[in-house]
């Protein structure tokens, strides 16, 4: 099994930060299990734009490219790499003022291509990545699941709509971890019980393969 650690924290302290490395430390033991990660913040990831388009247009025509149009296909194609050899992808993100950090955005910019992850036919839209699966750990520090505040939480409901619905993908499983901001004097109590969640999700995947 390949599996895919996609990180899109950048901050030491950061709970998703945690959960990835919770993930980490739990799945690597299984050597039935090839992992491979990409952190969104340190890979060179130019922003997606009217550049990439050219340089697709350029591509096709066999017209040469500047440095920048190159450095933009280059990113674009190692994403589609990365996630073509997993079977499985797991995304350990935040919710930033209410949906997902631009640097996990323009990795879903890069792999979000007609013909690669989803098709338009006349019925529609076709997933084509109904073979893989996905799992997902999402940190917010405020309570989201609330009724009154689940309309602006649009870092989940982002990544389940476009990994399960666009690309097909199944999700496996999903932890969040909530309400430790809100609820400073819960908050040890409330990261530790998420991250042995995470601890289980990994545990179980190992398991899975084993």
């Amino acid at each position: 099994m390949n599996v895919l650690v996609v990180k899109a924290n950048n901050r030491p302290d950061g709970i998703s930060t945690k959960m990835y490395e919770t993930f980490m430390e739990n799945v690597q033991s299984n050597e039935e299990i090839n992992i491979s990660t990409y952190d969104v913040f340190a890979e060179d990831t130019p922003y997606f734009g009217q550049e990439l388009f050219s340089a697709l247009g350029k591509q096709q025509e066999g017209v040469a490219l500047t440095d920048v149009e190159q450095r933009l296909l280059d990113a674009k194609q190692k994403a589609k790499d990365v996630f073509s050899a997993a079977d499985v992808v797991v995304f350990a993100f935040p919710l930033w003022n209410f949906t997902i950090p631009a640097k996990l955005q323009t990795f879903i910019d890069y792999i979000a291509e007609a013909g690669f992850t989803f098709q338009y036919t006349e019925e529609g839209i076709k997933p084509l990545m109904t073979d893989k699966r996905v799992i997902l750990l999402n940190a917010r520090g405020g309570v989201y699941s609330d009724p009154s505040m689940q309309p602006m939480e649009m870092s989940l409901n982002y990544m389940e709509n476009v990994f399960g619905g666009l690309f097909g993908m199944n999700v496996l499983d999903k932890v969040v971890i909530e309400g430790h901001n809100a609820n400073p004097d819960k908050a040890e109590e409330i990261v530790q019980e998420g991250l042995e969640k995470v601890s289980k999700v990994a545990a179980e995947l190992s398991y899975q393969n084993a």
